[in-house]
């Protein structure tokens, strides 16, 4: 079995990178900095459903890629979350918040409408990529 991106995930996002294991993605709702890491393996919903060597390799990439949204966005507060109650396939929310955003303090699923961006506002996201190829040496960017 190949791995195949969930066609809401590919609809509703941008392919910023590929990382050993995951696909970097950029959720394309310009009202939150967020990221979504996805785990290149077939038929997975779940942590638990990786190979323990997987799983830690998740788990640094997560970190990497907060780490690196941190130090681009200078947010209140990054999220992490891995949900998959609509969209099954494993995959992980990296979202920087800030006081004031719109969903501010709750999630960011569903409070407003998204906001798709415009070729002007993509310029914080270049900058994480930039970073993430200087921290992560099999890190590839995409754009």
């Amino acid at each position: 079995m190949t791995f195949v991106l969930d066609p809401r995930l590919a609809a509703d996002t941008i392919a910023l990178g590929q990382l050993p294991l995951s696909r970097l993605l950029l959720m394309n709702d310009s009202q939150y900095p967020w990221l979504i890491l996805v785990p290149e393996r077939p038929a997975l919903s779940e942590l638990f459903d990786l190979e323990a060597s997987d799983r830690q390799q998740l788990m640094h990439e997560i970190s990497t890629v907060a780490a690196v949204l941190a130090e681009v966005c200078r947010p209140t507060k990054i999220n992490v979350g891995a949900l998959g109650n609509i969209v099954r396939q494993l995959h992980v929310h990296i979202v920087a918040r800030n006081e004031g955003d719109p969903a501010w303090p709750g999630p960011v699923w569903g409070k407003v409408p998204a906001r798709p961006y415009t070729d002007e506002a993509v310029c914080w996201w270049q900058r994480v990529t930039a970073a993430m190829a200087e921290r992560e040496d099999a890190f590839t960017a995409s754009r």
